[in-house]
């Protein structure tokens, strides 16, 4: 739905197989259908879908609304403003989300059944309802936590409201930083990549293997507030190394845009080196960093909320 749109009004030409079904002027409904898709490529930047049973990330959100509302989405439902829905670059459709609003605690569940967002800098794009009841809809943006729990079920309808907002005994682990597996694949000659992970050299690459998901159960609309950090920050991250010396010399091709800092962390009982900008206290200075270090050639960076 809005990947062709966005597809059409960038000139970039004919749809790849798996979206095929996202045309933007298709008005009709349809119980839509399970769907990983094949790689696709938006404005030089190549997106590669696939099963991803442990997928945990944070970043900022952002959401839309009234000029979608109907149309088809990329697995061949219908874009409903009202209902409780969400899109996602890579991960398969309809799957279940729960996305926390990290700046007041509030998470509730999502039926994922849509491409995007494919504006720089968000991790995920929701409902107009999704993102009133975390509250960010007067915002536009938030910094969220983004976790998948499974399947759901084809053609079941996501609720259309949800007054009641109850404050549960349900806790989220601490906003983790961005994880480094990935996969790849090998983009035409020439070309930009990214993934759902930032880009690493060196990391473990994860099976591409289709995996036998477990069923996740429907969306119930209710929305809990759970324990977040009292503050978060907001980085650009442009890379993650198992090797320090790897991250330095990406650190120092980024010198043109201020200085990058090399970060340690630990992943799986390894060391991880990022190469990162920032802190930053708003969503505008990360997304100009973000901009400045990607038309420069670094299309896998994104921003991290931890």
């Amino acid at each position: 739905m809005r990947f062709a749109q966005l597809v059409r009004s960038t000139l970039i030409g004919v749809l790849v197989v798996g979206l095929a079904g996202c045309a933007a002027d298709k008005t009709g409904g349809g119980s839509g259908a399970y769907k990983v898709g094949n790689p696709y490529q938006i404005s030089g930047v190549w997106y590669y879908p696939k099963e991803d049973q442990f997928y945990d990330e944070t970043g900022i959100a952002s959401w839309y609304g009234q000029d979608f509302h109907g149309k088809a989405t990329a697995n061949g439902e219908r874009y409903d403003m009202n209902a409780l829905t969400a899109a996602h670059r890579t991960l398969p459709m309809p799957v279940i989300v729960r996305v926390t609003n990290l700046e007041n605690g509030r998470a509730i569940r999502l039926r994922l059944n849509d491409r995007g967002p494919y504006a720089r800098g968000r991790v995920i794009d929701v409902s107009r309802r999704a993102a009133q009841l975390l509250g960010f809809h007067e915002n536009g943006t938030a910094r969220v936590r983004v976790q998948y729990e499974g399947k759901a079920e084809v053609g079941a309808s996501p609720p259309q409201d949800e007054d009641e907002i109850s404050a549960g005994p349900a806790s989220i682990k601490a906003a983790p930083v961005s994880t480094v597996s990935s996969s790849e694949l090998a983009p035409p000659p020439g070309a930009a990549t990214a993934s759902a992970r930032p880009p690493a050299a060196e990391v473990r690459v994860a099976s591409t293997t289709a995996m036998a998901l477990p069923p996740a159960e429907g969306v119930d609309g209710v929305v809990t507030t759970v324990p977040v950090p009292s503050s978060t920050q907001i980085w650009v991250q442009v890379g993650a190394f198992l090797t320090r010396g790897n991250a330095d010399r990406l650190a120092q091709r980024l010198v043109y845009a201020g200085g990058a800092r090399v970060t340690q962390s630990a992943a799986n009982g390894k060391a991880i080196y990022r190469v990162r900008f920032g802190p930053y206290t708003t969503v505008e200075q990360a997304d100009s960093m973000l901009n400045t270090v990607i038309d420069k050639g670094h299309n896998g960076a994104q921003i991290v909320v931890e």
